[in-house]
C-alpha cells in the first residue's frame, strides 16, 4: 500500500481499509466451523462503512445489530433478513417494532423488562416475534474492564435462572418464539479457558431447557476474538472453533459467530500528517493533524497502535507523544513512541486502526469527520467523502434566529 500517495490523493486525517485482507478473516473463522451448520454475523459497530457491511454481505456473512440504524445500514447493504441479530440492551419500543416488521433472524433480549415489552409490541401487530436471550456466565474474560461484558456486575444479559424463566415465558406465549440462546463475555479475548468455561455452562443450559420442551435453533457465542495490536497471544480460529464445538456434543444446534475486530482490525490504517514539533521542557511532541476524534481508543482505553513514520530524516530517535489539535489533555494517538524528528507533512500511520476506529468518531471542536477509503485487488476507492462545514451544521443551520 503506498500510503504516501493514497494521503496526497485523499488528504488527511484519512481512513484507509484493506477489503481482501478482511475477506481473508472472514474465510479462516469460517473455515474453522466448517464442520457444523453457522452464521458469521458481522459486528456492524466495528466499522459500519456501508461498503464495508457490503463487502461481508458478498462473503455470506450475517450481521449482529445493536441499534436500529445498524439494522437498516444491514439491509441497506444488502445483507440478508434471516442472518440479521439485533442485540443491546436499551431498545426503544421504536426500535422492537421495526424490528419485528423488518423479520430480521431474532431479537437478542437482555432483561426480563424487554421481553415484556418485545411481547407486548409483537401482539399488537399481530406479529410473532422470534428471540434469543442473552445469558451472562458470570465469567472473567481476562480483558480491559471497559470491554468485559460476561460478569454480573456488566449491564449486559441475564443470570442463568432468570434466562430459565424467561425461556418458559416465551413458550407459554402466542407472541414470542423462542429460538437462540447468546452469550458474549467480553472483546479482545486472547485466552481459551473463558471462552470455553462460558459455552459449556450455555450448552448446558440448552439441554436443561430441552428437557422443558424448549428446543433452540441457534447457539450464539458472540464475538471478541482478539487480534495482535502489539505481542499479544492470540487464539488460532480452528483453536477457538474446536473449544466452542467442544461443548455440543449431540446437539442438534446452528453455531452464531459475531465478529468484528477479528475481521477488521488490521485491515485498517489511520493516516495523519505531522504539523510540526515542540517540546514543553524534556517532554516532546509530535502534533499531527489527526486526533481523538478522529480515533478514540487510545484515549479512551490508553490502547495501543503500532506506529509507523514515513519521513526522509535520518535522526537519532527518542521518545515523543503523537497529538492533536483537539483541546484536551486526553487527546493523544500514541505516548512514548521511540521516533526521529519529524518535518512538517511526514505522514504518521497508525496500525490496526480498521475497528472502532471511525465508528466512534465525532464532531468535537467542530471537525468534520475524515474520508475513508477503501483496497480491492489493488484498486483504491473512496467509501465515504470527507466532511465539510456545511455538513456539521446542516442539522442545525434553518433554526438560527
Amino acid at each position: 500500500m503506498d500510503f504516501k500517495e493514497l494521503a496526497n490523493k485523499y488528504k488527511t486525517p484519512l481512513y484507509v481499509y484493506d477489503l481482501d485482507y478482511m475477506a481473508t478473516q472472514y474465510q479462516e473463522l469460517k473455515e474453522a466451523f466448517k464442520g457444523r451448520k453457522s452464521i458469521l454475523a458481522y459486528a456492524v459497530k466495528a466499522n459500519s462503512n456501508l461498503s464495508v457491511i457490503k463487502h461481508f454481505a458478498q462473503l455470506g456473512a450475517g450481521a449482529d445489530c445493536v441499534s436500529i440504524g445498524e439494522v437498516r445500514r444491514a439491509l441497506l447493504a444488502g445483507v440478508a433478513p434471516y442472518k440479521i441479530i439485533f442485540s443491546g440492551v436499551g431498545k426503544s419500543d421504536d426500535e422492537i417494532r421495526e424490528a419485528i416488521e423488518s423479520d430480521i433472524l431474532y431479537i437478542n433480549v437482555e432483561s426480563e423488562a424487554e421481553l415484556g415489552r418485545v411481547e407486548l409490541i409483537a401482539k399488537e401487530l399481530d406479529k410473532p416475534s422470534r428471540i434469543s436471550i442473552r445469558v451472562n456466565p458470570n465469567i472473567d474474560p481476562k480483558t480491559h474492564p471497559y470491554i468485559s461484558t460476561g460478569l454480573h456486575d456488566n449491564k449486559f444479559g441475564v443470570d442463568i435462572e432468570s434466562a430459565k424463566r424467561m425461556y418458559i415465558r416465551s413458550k407459554n406465549s402466542s407472541y414470542l418464539e423462542p429460538v437462540g440462546i447468546h452469550f458474549h463475555i467480553g472483546s479482545q479475548l486472547t485466552e481459551l479457558d473463558p471462552i470455553r468455561e462460558a459455552a459449556e455452562i450455555v450448552a448446558d443450559m440448552i439441554r436443561s431447557l430441552e428437557v422443558l420442551d424448549i428446543e433452540l435453533k441457534f447457539f450464539d457465542i458472540g464475538g471478541g476474538l482478539g487480534i495482535k495490536y502489539d505481542d499479544e497471544t492470540t487464539i488460532k480460529p480452528y483453536d477457538y472453533a474446536q473449544a466452542i464445538l467442544g461443548c455440543l456434543t449431540a446437539l442438534d444446534i446452528t453455531i452464531i459467530c459475531e465478529p468484528g475486530r477479528f475481521l477488521t482490525a488490521n485491515a485498517g490504517y489511520f493516516l495523519t500528517k505531522v504539523l510540526y514539533e515542540k517540546k514543553n521542557g524534556e517532554k516532546r511532541f509530535v502534533v499531527v493533524d489527526g486526533a481523538m476524534n478522529d480515533l478514540l481508543r487510545p484515549s479512551l482505553y490508553k490502547a495501543y497502535h503500532k506506529i509507523d513514520v514515513i519521513t526522509d530524516s535520518e535522526s537519532e530517535k527518542s521518545k515523543a507523544d503523537i497529538v492533536g489539535p483537539v483541546c484536551e489533555s486526553g487527546d493523544f494517538l500514541a505516548k512514548d513512541c521511540e521516533l526521529p524528528i519529524l518535518e512538517h507533512n511526514d505522514l504518521v500511520v497508525v496500525n490496526s486502526a480498521g475497528a472502532y476506529g471511525f465508528t466512534m468518531a465525532s464532531n468535537y471542536n467542530t471537525r468534520g469527520r475524515v474520508a475513508e477509503v477503501a483496497i480491492k485487488d489493488g484498486e483504491d476507492r473512496l467509501i465515504r467523502k470527507r466532511e465539510t462545514f456545511e455538513d456539521i451544521i446542516a442539522n442545525e443551520k434553518e433554526f438560527l434566529d
